[in-house]
């Protein structure tokens, strides 16, 4: 994702608009910016009478962690059950649709992980 535009330029902009009667599009050639930034500055500075840029990015809930009970429970029920098991039983007992990247990476956030591998030598003479 890019970065803002420095404010001083942004201000420039709006000033050559504003108070010195220059069309947006006239502005933003001279500017060298493009012509939908000199706009979408210029409706932003009418709509809410602020100057600066808006927030990019930010903090985005994660959508299981709502279901983070439900889904440790039917984990501990079953406890072999497949991540796509898991994603059907969400979407029809909760109405959440997820994928199974998504839950893996919850439960690799809360700590749970599987690992399947095949026995070893030592595993296999032990139990003999």
């Amino acid at each position: 994702m890019g970065k803002p535009y420095s404010q001083d330029l942004r201000d420039r902009v709006l000033d050559a608009v504003g108070k010195n009667g220059m069309s947006r599009r006239a502005a933003a050639e001279r500017f060298e910016i493009s012509e939908s930034s000199a706009i979408k500055w210029m409706e932003r500075l009418e709509r809410t009478g602020s100057r600066t840029a808006a927030q990019m990015g930010g903090y985005k809930p994660r959508k299981l962690d709502a279901h983070r009970d439900f889904l440790e429970a039917a984990r501990a029920e079953k406890s072999d059950i497949t991540l796509q098991a898991l994603c059907d039983r969400l979407l029809a007992e909760r109405g959440v649709k997820a994928d199974t990247s998504m839950m893996s990476r919850f439960f690799r956030r809360i700590g749970v992980t599987v690992k399947k591998r095949p026995w070893s030598r030592a595993s296999r003479i032990a139990q003999t």
